[in-house]
């Protein structure tokens, strides 16, 4: 665990800041979606709050700290990771603005500080450089938010800086509306329709692998909302899509595990055992930031999914 802490003397976006900051923390050079990475995994303090939007502007005089935990940070390729090259059938929505596309699991969303794991953003670049192959440079594909890589479905990047202020506001004030779909074991709710609501946090020490659980505000927990409803019932096994009212590290996975509906798959939450967990990004919902229309993007459910 490495913290540091600085404080700013001009106006600039935390990206900014820390790219010019970064080398004091790390030996060699550090890519800019290594820095996204780092503030987007919750590891970066402004004024003693967490920033997870790597364009948020910071003035002179804002203190600026890292926690640096390389359990999150610092990945080594796994042998489960998929060899991926995205085409078009996997792309579920495209303007000149935006591009989503349905990730298979065991693809990470971005690239690692290994610099040599098959990636979900990398893959994006690769696909719109073949759609437009006179350019000189690589195409610019931005990474607002972050799929699991055991989690599949819908992806989206931004294909212009222009919009990633609106984007990066939108999904962290929750306008962007995501749903997902989980398969779980155990009892059949009562209700098709529930809502769990409390607090968590962190309950594994700082050396073992990140496992949350429900946690007293006055003990650093943080509120977290999720609805849920029962869609499908089949063999013991029940269908059940997630809405995120907020966006905590493994909150799902909490909260189902919490009513004793654990994720298939999901051992660190009492899953029963099976090839992956079983938890697709099935919907996201919101406001064109350019257009002001409304974009509802779908993806399949897996065919493993029963």
């Amino acid at each position: 665990m490495t913290e540091k802490k600085w404080t700013a003397t001009r106006q600039q976006t935390i990206n900014e800041f820390l790219r010019q900051k970064i080398p004091e923390i790390f030996e060699g050079e550090i890519s800019n979606s290594k820095i996204r990475r780092l503030i987007m995994c919750g590891a970066v303090y402004v004024n003693s709050a967490q920033c997870r939007i790597p364009s948020f502007k910071i003035r002179p005089g804002t203190e600026v700290r890292i926690i640096e935990d390389r359990e999150k940070f610092f990945f080594e390729k796994q042998p489960q990771d998929i060899d991926f090259v995205l085409t078009e059938k996997e792309v579920v929505f495209e303007d000149e603005f935006l591009i989503a596309i349905n990730k298979p699991p065991f693809l990470p969303t971005e690239q690692t500080i290994t610099g040599k794991r098959k990636n979900a953003h990398d893959c994006v670049v690769e696909y719109l450089w073949r759609k437009n192959p006179s350019l000189r440079n690589p195409p610019y594909a931005g990474i607002m938010h972050r799929l699991d890589r055991e989690t599949s479905g819908i992806l989206m990047f931004t294909k212009t800086r222009s919009i990633n202020k609106d984007i990066a506001e939108m999904f962290a004030e929750r306008k962007i509306k995501k749903i997902y779909r989980a398969v779980c074991t155990g009892k059949i709710p009562e209700k098709k329709e529930f809502t769990v609501e409390n607090f968590i946090g962190r309950i594994s020490p700082k050396s073992a692998a990140c496992k949350m659980g429900i946690k007293p505000e006055s003990a650093g927990g943080q509120f977290a909302k999720t609805d849920f409803k029962l869609v499908a019932e089949k063999n013991g096994f029940m269908q059940i899509d997630c809405r995120l009212h907020t966006g905590r590290t493994h909150q799902i996975r909490v909260h189902l595990s919490g009513v004793n509906l654990p994720i298939t798959g999901d051992s660190l939450y009492g899953g029963i055992k099976a090839d992956r967990i079983k938890l697709h990004a099935r919907r996201l919902e919101f406001i064109h930031p350019v257009s002001k229309e409304k974009i509802i993007i779908d993806s399949e459910i897996p065919g493993d999914f029963f």
